[in-house]
């Protein structure tokens, strides 16, 4: 939103909670895990679900200049057809369907793979190629799909994501070995215009209102309470936890809610944090190495999208192959996977469970607290055990077999023994999202020009506003809703 901005000759004041992302654990693509749970990371955890045995998940955010891209794995992953669809028929407005989109994503991004001119771009801002130079296990699990019935593509997001779905290497934001987050290609050119300004270390605490007008924030900066005029528009794009959550801080909101925290209710709005969703990903299936062989790029360079159900209009599950072993704290012990390891990750990336975002207190400087729901409606276990036995198939494939040594987990289980072990093995894609939904019923936060109901002068341009989480990474659609912003709000 800030580059955008910045070419109308707005003056633009950028607030980020964290600080500085020029730094190796951000620049290296590989050192992502090292940013988890790190003075980079909010430090996010769901509470107790049933679904996965009454474990509490990690829900890493950003908490640095550039937010999710400079923590996250760097995967451009564009999302299906369906899902801009679905936004479209949700919010009302035909801008958000999938065809428009296409165009945003063509215009902005400078596509390094096989060409495709009815679906890639070339010559825009956005850096984008396919994994360089794989660990050759990658582009083995392709044939690996292909010999149980999954197609595999040059590009994950071409033809492939119109349709049932298929395999293929992934799309990076990755150059030269560097990680390509979006200040680089946003924030930090429009910086050099001199009518955009970057605060680091200023966490936003709430809107300041005037009747139903937000006017401006507050924020805390050095430990001291700070606050800020808008003379036009404040954008929010705080993720899906704290853009509720300063929402609710702000009197916008669900009334009781706010009444049990003590705020005055200014906008009662009672889809303010409802609708959360995230994609699962067991962590996950492993094999040990006949020779172990070094990670490339960022550790995870083949994926797929199919579906678990062949009535479903879209591909609903998503592994990822991981190039070391990913456990969880339950599995870890349990199974004791070597160093010299590699997984397939299996994922559910159309869950059907809701969960909601919820603060305990009015402090601001308290974290809210997510009630995610993981796997509580009954279809999304179902979803992940297919997801798992497929993953199985794959990896104990011919086209695999030059790599594995022996299948360190699962294994065979009885079908109880599955469900549990994916109950325990369950973490999540970090792509939280869904929680100040676009759309036209009474859920609703905002409109689909990104207006939040009810309030003036507010726009919300993050992952909150997804209707429906995207059918793969969030990166690439959080950024193709910040562009709608910008073609908005610079119309």
């Amino acid at each position: 939103m800030a580059g955008r901005l910045a070419d109308t000759g707005a003056s633009v004041l950028v607030l980020e909670a964290g600080e500085t992302d020029q730094i190796k654990a951000v620049l290296n693509p590989a050192m992502w895990p090292t940013n988890l749970r790190s003075e980079r990371d909010w430090g996010h955890t769901s509470d107790p679900s049933d679904g996965v045995n009454g474990r509490q998940l990690i829900l890493p955010m950003g908490k640095v200049v550039g937010g999710g891209s400079s923590i996250n794995v760097q995967i451009w992953a564009r999302g299906h057809k369906n899902d801009f669809d679905m936004w479209a028929v949700e919010a009302g407005d035909d801008a958000w369907n999938y065809d428009n989109v296409l165009e945003i994503y063509k215009r902005i991004e400078d596509w390094q793979g096989a060409p495709d001119a009815d679906r890639r771009g070339t010559g825009g801002k956005l850096y984008v190629e396919q994994v360089q130079d794989p660990n050759p296990i990658a582009p083995a699990m392709l044939s690996a799909c292909e010999s149980v019935g999954i197609p595999a593509y040059d590009d994950m997001n071409g033809v492939m994501m119109e349709g049932e779905g298929g395999a293929a290497l992934a799309n990076v934001r990755i150059k030269d070995g560097r990680r390509l987050n979006l200040p680089m290609t946003y924030l930090y050119p429009a910086l050099k215009k001199g009518n955009v300004t970057l605060l680091t270390g200023a966490e936003t605490t709430k809107l300041i209102m005037e009747g139903t007008r937000v006017t401006g924030v507050t924020f805390v900066k050095d430990g001291q309470m700070q606050s800020v005029s808008a003379s036009s528009q404040v954008v929010l794009a705080a993720g899906a936890i704290n853009t509720p959550k300063i929402l609710m801080l702000s009197g916008i909101g669900p009334k009781a809610e706010l009444d049990r925290i003590g705020v005055e209710t200014v906008v009662d709005l009672p889809g303010v944090g409802q609708n959360f969703q995230d994609h699962v990903l067991v962590a996950g299936c492993i094999w040990e190495y006949k020779e172990p062989l070094a990670p490339k790029n960022s550790l995870a360079e083949a994926t797929f999208f199919w579906k678990s159900d062949s009535s479903l209009d879209g591909p609903d599950m998503q592994p990822f192959q991981i190039e070391v072993p990913y456990a969880t704290e339950v599995t870890g012990p349990e199974y004791g996977p070597p160093a010299g390891a590699w997984t397939i990750s299996p994922g559910l990336v159309r869950p059907k469970s809701r969960g909601r975002v919820y603060l305990e207190s009015s402090d601001p400087m308290a974290q809210a607290k997510v009630d995610a729901q993981f796997l509580s409606h009954p279809d999304d276990p179902t979803a992940v055990v297919r997801s798992i036995e497929l993953c199985r198939e794959i990896g104990n494939s011919d086209a695999m077999k030059d790599f594995v040594k022996r299948e360190v987990m699962p294994g065979a289980l009885s079908p109880e023994a599955m469900q549990n072990f994916a109950r325990n093995a369950a973490g999540t894609y970090f792509h939280e999202s869904c929680t100040c939904k676009m759309g036209t019923d009474e859920m609703s936060v905002v409109d689909g020009n990104l207006k939040v109901y009810g309030v003036e002068g507010l726009t919300i341009a993050d992952a909150s506003i997804m209707p429906r989480v995207s059918t793969g990474n969030t990166m690439a659609p959080t950024v193709i809703i910040g562009e709608r912003a910008g073609d908005i709000l610079t119309a």
